[in-house]
């Protein structure tokens, strides 16, 4: 047996329930071992043996139930769901004009017959009229839907289709039966013939609102991510540099890396010395510096100088390609969602089928074994058929579906308003069951980057001046660790002189002579081994030490004049957030790669008991498992590749829009920017939007249930399908929108959403008072740092090296990201020293175009 798994990206889903009927259609497959759909990210995983079944023929089963498979390539990806929509429009647009002009015939023959909506014509153009827009609409547009009805047949699936369909054909059935069989009785013809148009159009309208919910919302996605293969630097055995995909590099091929990039796949230095950010793999905020001979893991980012790596792994064996893989074992493992709406229609479809062929059987059966009744005596073949007919077209609760994709278009927008995407309805019914939401620590919590927490002073010096030495003597150096010194210098106005001589000691820290005196900043370990006294202040070295600061000694002619603490900033909102969790009966949990110091200090200052450290990624996804074990629902939220698998695993991810593209793309909700405060208003909108969602099943399913039961007595008369399919929609879009019409707001339709502060996030930022360092205040409300993301029409490498050359030594810059690829620039910046608007023109005045990148979807 050779166990063959494939996995492909699906067009076409409208609804959970499409996602179990492909499922249920392999499940009856032979030679399919598993299978595993995902509405939200569109994909499905199948697991065969091929020994039995070809992949050609695993694609055919999902390909027979109407559905497509994209391009795995993402950019045509993006094409084909405009096709989708282009097609979608297309359908809506031919029945729509098909709705409209039967609604005329009906208007025109109820006119004729004196306002009465009940009677019928004896008009035979009228007749062919309605028969033929009735065909048209079935046949045409809505031709599709039978291709998927019957392949759910087939597999002995019964679904919205299948119902849909029962309605369309029992209508075209009623029409013939007036047309042949009770001429002249008043059996309804026109009417029967004009609900199949109305039925099919309304069903094309709510699969069309859902493809466009979907879409806008998976295209705001990708608008966060790149979407080109990713690449390496590659140096040929002859010294020459060629641009090539990841999979096409070898177990010891060499790549080299510039500064501000990714690494892409695991190597050895061989060449060159960096700080690298290892916590996509390791949690640790603080960079690790890297000689040659050191190992680096793919994804982690090369943060100050340029290197020449040897690559150690590559295939299953690299740490990316480990992550993708636990992030499919994630989503098969990840708990079954079945939308309100499918778990009721899984009951509503042979429900309604089951009362259709009873009311037959009851008006042809009862009479004849007791006649002479108000039932009338004999088989009541007219009536039988009338009463089954009109509960199969009263079937079909046309606001079905629009009730889940217009309340998340309603709480999608409000969402989007607030900086917050989210995927799928999925997002909102299980959100506000979430009882547990596991947090990752490093840039979820955490800002994610090294800043200045603490300043101590060692006998009489003053903080300020060891800030002033310390950020003298770190000028010149890259590693990210001197930036925060030097950022802490720039928020709180020290002003500091240019050092006369520097030297960067790698791993260790820098020398510099300073208005004619020797200087060491450092570690504490390197300054012991340089002869400096460190006796005097041992007890603050174990206190910072302690809270899980990188502890930096600053040493005057031999003497230790302050320290520096130095840690990864808790952002301003997330002890207010993880109150308003509590508030709401929501246990928070953190999880992190850092050690069990760090995580500690953390999980102290922001009111979290329950601790997870030192969990590696694929660790992270059982710790979360483990939870839903206990018989939770868990959310979690990340930021990293690290974050992933966990966040695929959980009931609901949510991923920092500043993230990796691997953290979104594997999530269920996005928060835009990084404010943590974004997971509890996104739990409030999704409380809020679940609850509209149940009241539009309410009236979807009460005009159509009473309905159905009504029919039953054959008295109800077609016309009243029609009221109930308007009668439910309108009470569907009151609710949803109404509101928001009647307080003046407009109706935000697409998910597009920028990197934008909430109100609560702004408002937070005004009340948190700066952090006291002693004698050194905060003087200005500006971040340290803030990134620029330019379009700019580069062109190739050269003009990436003449742009980052030329903004690198701009003062104020941190760091310079140029993609001739993408054509853009993503830079690091001061904003005390720098603006975006100098940023622009610097550009500029090399000769090339900028403009800020668009943000909205295209329609």
């Amino acid at each position: 047996m050779a166990s063959t798994q494939v996995q492909y990206n699906i067009g076409g889903m409208s609804c959970s329930f499409c996602a179990e009927t492909i499922t249920k259609a392999y499940g009856r497959t032979d030679g399919v071992d598993d299978v595993d759909v995902s509405l939200a990210h569109e994909e499905l995983r199948v697991k065969y043996d091929d020994d039995e079944i070809s992949e050609a023929e695993v694609k055919d089963v999902v390909r027979d139930l109407g559905y497509t498979i994209r391009d795995p390539d993402k950019e045509k990806r993006f094409e084909e769901q405009q096709e989708e929509l282009d097609e979608g429009k297309r359908r809506l647009w031919i029945s729509g004009i098909a709705a409209i002009i039967s609604l005329v015939l009906m208007a025109v023959m109820v006119a004729r017959n004196g306002w009465n909506i009940f009677a019928e014509t004896d008009a035979r153009w009228m007749w062919y009229g309605s028969l033929a827009l009735a065909l048209v609409t079935m046949f045409g547009p809505g031709r599709y839907i039978k291709n998927k009805t019957w392949q759910s047949l087939k597999r002995g699936i019964f679904n919205q289709h299948v119902l849909l369909e029962a309605g369309a054909f029992a209508g075209l059935a009623g029409g013939f039966l007036g047309w042949f069989v009770f001429t002249g009785r008043g059996f309804p013809v026109v009417h029967f013939f004009v609900v199949s148009t109305f039925i099919t159009t309304y069903h094309i309208l709510s699969e069309y609102t859902s493809l466009i919910v979907r879409t806008r919302a998976s295209r705001a996605v990708n608008d966060l991510m790149v979407l080109q293969p990713d690449t390496a630097r590659h140096v040929t055995d002859d010294g020459e540099i060629e641009e090539i995909e990841i999979d096409e590099l070898n177990v010891g091929d060499r790549i080299r890396v510039k500064p501000g990039e990714n690494i892409p796949i695991d190597g050895e230095v061989i060449e060159g010395e960096s700080a690298v950010d290892e916590s996509v793999a390791t949690g640790e905020s603080a960079p690790i510096d890297k000689l040659p001979g050191d190992e680096v893991i793919g994804g982690s980012v090369n943060e100050t100088g340029t290197l020449l790596i040897e690559v150690t792994a590559t295939g299953e064996d690299a740490f990316l390609n480990q992550v993708a893989r636990q992030i499919e074992e994630a989503r098969a493992m990840k708990p079954d969602i079945v939308q309100l709406a499918d778990r009721i229609l899984k009951y509503f479809v042979p429900g309604v089928l089951s009362i259709a062929v009873g009311a037959f059987l009851f008006w042809v059966i009862v009479p004849t074994i007791f006649p002479g009744t108000i039932l009338g005596t004999g088989p009541q073949f007219e009536t039988a058929a009338f009463a089954a007919l009109a509960a199969l077209v009263l079937g079909y609760p046309c606001a079905l579906g629009m009730a889940t994709p217009l309340a998340l278009i309603r709480g999608g927008g409000e969402a989007a308003k607030r900086g917050i995407l989210m995927r799928s309805g999925d997002a909102f019914q299980v959100f506000q069951e979430v009882d547990h939401i596991v947090l990752d620590k490093t840039g979820t919590i955490t800002e994610g980057e090294p800043a200045v927490d603490t300043v101590v002073g060692v006998g009489d010096n003053a903080e300020v001046d060891v800030v002033r030495i310390a950020a003298s003597a770190e000028a010149f150096s890259e590693h990210p660790l001197a930036d925060a010194v030097l950022d802490y210098a720039d928020e709180h106005d020290v002003n500091f002189p240019d050092p006369e001589a520097f030297d960067s000691v790698t791993g260790k820290g820098v020398r510099a002579t300073i208005d004619g005196d020797d200087v060491l900043v450092g570690k504490p370990g390197w300054l012991t081994d340089e002869s400096v006294d460190l006796s005097v202040a041992q007890e603050d070295i174990g206190n910072l030490q302690g809270r899980g600061l990188t502890t930096v000694g600053v040493v005057v002619e031999g003497t230790l004049i302050g320290l520096v603490g130095i840690g990864d900033e808790i952002k301003p909102d997330a002890k207010e957030t993880l109150d308003r969790m509590k508030a709401e009966g929501i246990t928070p949990v953190m999880i992190t790669g850092d050690n069990d110091r760090t995580a500690q200090a953390v999980a102290d200052e922001v009111g979290i008991e329950r601790v997870m450290a030192e969990v590696l990624p694929d660790d992270k996804r059982e710790e979360v498992k483990q939870i839903q074990d206990e018989g939770h629902r868990v959310a979690m939220v990340g930021d990293g590749i690290n974050d992933a698998p966990a966040l695929t695993q959980a009931d609901i991810g949510i991923a920092i829009g500043a993230g990796t593209d691997t953290a979104i793309e594997s999530a269920d909700i996005v928060l835009m920017g990084d404010r943590l405060g974004g997971v509890m208003n996104g739990y409030e909108i999704g409380e809020t939007s679940y609850t509209k969602t149940r009241q539009n099943l309410l009236a979807a399913f009460s005009f159509n249930g009473i309905g159905v039961t009504v029919a039953t007595t054959g008295l109800v008369h077609p016309v009243f399908a029609m009221i109930a399919m308007v009668a439910s929609v309108s009470a569907v879009l009151a609710n949803s929108f109404a509101g928001q019409l009647l307080s003046g707001e407009g109706i935000k339709t697409d998910f597009s959403v920028e990197t934008v502060e909430t109100e609560e996030a702004e408002k937070t930022e005004q009340e948190v008072e700066p952090e006291e360092a002693g004698a050194v205040e905060a003087t200005d409300e500006k971040p340290a740092r803030e990134t620029m993301l330019f379009a700019v029409d580069l062109h190739c490498e050269a003009c990436e090296e003449r742009v980052r050359e030329t903004l690198s030594t701009r003062e104020g810059v941190r760091t310079v990201e140029p993609d001739a690829t993408q054509q853009r620039v993503n830079i690091a910046f001061n904003p005390h020293v720098t603006n975006a608007a100098e940023l622009r023109q610097v550009i500029g005045n090399l000769g090339y175009s900028v403009t800020d990148p668009a943000s909205t979807i295209p329609e």
